[in-house]
């Protein structure tokens, strides 16, 4: 072998598909422990191999698992899962529930439930302290193989087809590794082709795919455009990673902001929320967290430069950069500019009334409410906008209001005290209606009384 064009191939395999040089000789070994195991090998047997770049020269091992009784299946058990897939087989399917899987083992990795026997692959415990005693069930014997040179064409092509498979999977993991770290980052990319409504981009080593609903309305892709996208997720597929990008998500703003202006990206100046609706406006709301720089300034640039390259590359999108403030009433008139807010009321349960000036209510509102409806998603507030003369009206109504309830709750108060008056009257009137009615009982008592004391005295008389 040669071995200077053997690491060079290597390397170039490595550089290639960015994949470690360690791994791409993991990949190497794996494929010729298989082409081993093919011509030489025996069916259930684990083959391992190690090679040695700077020699070319393999060796090679049979790995066998230690196993005792107590992991190993029963002749009785292993006659019940036969019985089992017969007449799983003669009813047409086999039921999961009755189908006993028998697990292949990989390297380091154990086998947790009952297995059969396989003395290709097991070996038990006691032959196998025999070798090594400090062995113990479920782990690793390596018993040395003869090395071979010479491989047949079929043996070839099953190394040829694992080195292929084994670099596929590799490479997928790096890159899903890869991308998985620039989530919620901006990626650069060409339009390679458009299929349908999805637009799918070149990255480099992958592609993404921009879907219909993560596109800016109005905007055109074009075949061989750059154009740069958002990094909104990306998922492990059977196909390969699928990374989803977007141009609509509000953040796409913000890293844009992030890339053109370095007080951003260094964190002097933060922006502390944005809204947005792709394609037409944005509003963003900045803080400085260093005294002396202005975070408007520095976000808007020399001349207007730095958003002005933001705006670009969103196609035209127009962009207002407003100041954050702690304040609720602040930060809602910075939020509804460009318009003049005159004052802004807060109420409970997050709501807010901004009154404008009447020459100003069509530009607070904004075209087909645009405005306020941004500013609201800024700021976190639902925002009414009313003008000065309507304001002014409200607040006579609410003083009328205020009035006529002082006079109904004056007027209720005099009610209830009428009310409670002659309801006292009245509990007098029959207090003392009753102490009448007692005492015209308790008078005729007494008169009875003394009628029959009278009868008896008169009865006594007469009797004597």
């Amino acid at each position: 072998m040669d071995i200077k064009n053997f690491i060079s191939a290597i390397n170039q395999i490595a550089e290639e598909k960015g994949i470690a040089y360690d791994k791409v000789i993991e990949t190497i070994e794996v494929a010729i422990a298989a082409a081993y195991k093919k011509d030489y090998g025996k069916k259930g047997q684990i083959i391992k191999a190690k090679l040695d770049p700077e020699t070319g020269q393999a060796k090679f091992w049979q790995v066998k698992i230690v196993v005792d009784n107590s992991i190993l299946l029963s002749e009785e058990e292993i006659q019940e899962q036969k019985e089992q897939r017969e007449q799983g087989q003669k009813q047409g399917k086999i039921r999961k529930a009755e189908k006993i899987e028998i697990k292949q083992e990989t390297e380091g990795e154990a086998e947790k439930s009952k297995i059969r026997f396989n003395p290709e692959r097991h070996i038990m415990l006691e032959s196998a302290k025999e070798i090594d005693p400090k062995l113990e069930i479920e782990q690793e014997l390596e018993l040395p193989l003869e090395t071979k040179e010479d491989y047949g064409r079929i043996a070839a092509q099953t190394a040829k087809q694992v080195i292929l498979q084994k670099i596929r999977e590799v490479e997928k993991q790096v890159i899903l590794e890869e991308y998985k770290s620039k989530q919620g980052e901006i990626v650069s990319g060409v339009i390679q082709r458009v299929e349908g409504r999805n637009v799918y981009l070149d990255l480099g080593k992958w592609q993404g795919c921009l879907p219909q609903e993560e596109q800016v309305r109005g905007e055109f892709y074009n075949t061989g455009q750059r154009i740069k996208a958002y990094l909104l997720k990306i998922e492990d597929t059977l196909k390969g990673p699928a990374i989803i990008l977007s141009r609509a998500y509000p953040k796409f703003v913000s890293k844009l902001f992030e890339l053109e202006v370095p007080e951003i990206a260094t964190g002097v100046v933060v922006i502390k929320s944005i809204a947005r609706e792709a394609g037409s406006r944005s509003k963003i709301a900045v803080f400085s967290t260093q005294e002396g720089i202005d975070p408007i300034g520095s976000a808007v640039g020399q001349k207007g430069t730095r958003v002005m390259a933001v705006i670009n590359e969103l196609g035209g999108e127009k962009i207002d950069i407003i100041e954050y403030f702690d304040e609720p009433e602040k930060y809602i008139i910075n939020a509804l500019a460009p318009a003049k807010i005159s004052e802004v009321k807060i109420d409970s349960k997050n709501k807010a009334v901004a009154i404008v000036p009447e020459d100003q209510l069509s530009l607070a509102i904004g075209k087909d409410g645009q405005n306020v409806r941004l500013a609201a998603k800024l700021t976190g507030w639902k925002i009414d906008i009313i003008s000065e003369e309507k304001a002014k009206e409200q607040e006579a109504e609410e003083k009328k209001e205020q009035k006529e309830k002082k006079k109904k709750d004056k007027d209720d108060e005099v009610k209830k005290k009428k009310e409670k008056k002659k309801k006292d009257e009245k509990k007098t009137k029959k207090v003392k209606k009753v102490i009448k009615h007692k005492a015209q009982n308790n008078s005729e008592k007494l008169k009875t009384t003394a009628k029959n004391h009278k009868s008896k005295n008169n009865r006594s008389f007469y009797s004597l």
